[in-house]
């Protein structure tokens, strides 16, 4: 298992333009999960040029006895939930870019020392893609060639994937924890999941470059990932509000491109 600072890098030399989803929170076996939604998006991907997955974590609900979820309330066994997301994600391995576990899944790790999203990119042959807490990616897109025969790529960019903590009942309080972890990370694109609360932000801070001898504002993009869950279950009995759940027609993306002076993230939703 690979170290969380161990960087993920990708070169992309064909592609000057992706789409990038970031997808938590399915938590498959839940009475709530929308597995149909979930399965139109999967079929819609893998006909989708140029699109890319990130995994934040809780794709499986793993209740165990131990757990804050029932574990009788589930649809489908922990193995069944593991087998069924592995058989979701085969088709669109070469589409995957980094996992992450969520709290879901530690909770096997809590009681018996197993690792199931670890297991699943095992099982698609990605597990060099696995980190168990934080993902740092490089991803450079389209090519040049330096002078010197060596190619490089036209534009690259940052990301960082992590599950997520905490709670908080209104939507400020997730945006104010990752906008926090934005502050700490230097990364274009930061994405987290766990709080089923979906927004949007694009944080700004001071950079110096003592090299460059400049002065400039750094913009990353924050994506708080929606969940596939419809409301209901614990949610109701906590009395939680409802979150915004994940439209697989519409998702949560982002557009980067790798044109040689253009270089952009789009967010949107």
């Amino acid at each position: 298992m690979k170290n969380d600072f161990e960087l993920i890098v990708h070169k992309l030399p064909e592609c000057k333009e992706a789409k990038l989803y970031f997808i938590g929170d399915l938590h498959a076996g839940a009475i709530e999960a929308n597995l149909k939604g979930w399965e139109s998006f999967c079929q819609r991907i893998l006909e989708e040029k140029n699109s890319y997955l990130f995994l934040l974590g809780d794709l499986m609900n793993n209740a165990t006895r131990t757990s804050v979820s029932n574990v009788f309330e589930d649809t489908m066994r922990p193995r069944e939930q593991k087998r069924y997301i592995a058989n979701a994600l085969e088709p669109l391995s070469e589409k995957i870019l980094c996992s992450v576990s969520g709290n879901h899944e530690a909770r096997s790790g809590k009681d018996a020392d197993d690792s199931p999203m670890f297991d699943i990119m095992a099982k698609l042959d990605l597990e060099d893609l696995y980190r168990e807490n934080a993902a740092f990616i490089k991803l450079g897109f389209g090519s040049r060639d330096d002078g010197k025969n060596h190619e490089k790529p036209l534009q690259v960019y940052t990301v960082c994937c992590t599950h997520g903590a905490g709670g908080g009942i209104y939507t400020g309080a997730a945006v104010n924890r990752n906008e926090r972890m934005a502050m700490f990370v230097n990364c274009d694109i930061l994405a987290v999941g766990h709080t089923h609360k979906g927004a949007i932000t694009k944080p700004a801070r001071i950079e110096i470059d003592p090299y460059a001898n400049t002065v400039r504002l750094k913009t990353t993009t924050v994506i708080s990932a929606c969940s596939w869950l419809s409301y209901g279950g614990y949610a109701m009995r906590k009395i939680l509000l409802p979150a915004s759940a994940q439209d697989p027609e519409y998702p949560q993306t982002v557009i980067v491109g790798g044109q040689r002076n253009k270089r952009f993230v789009k967010a949107v939703w």
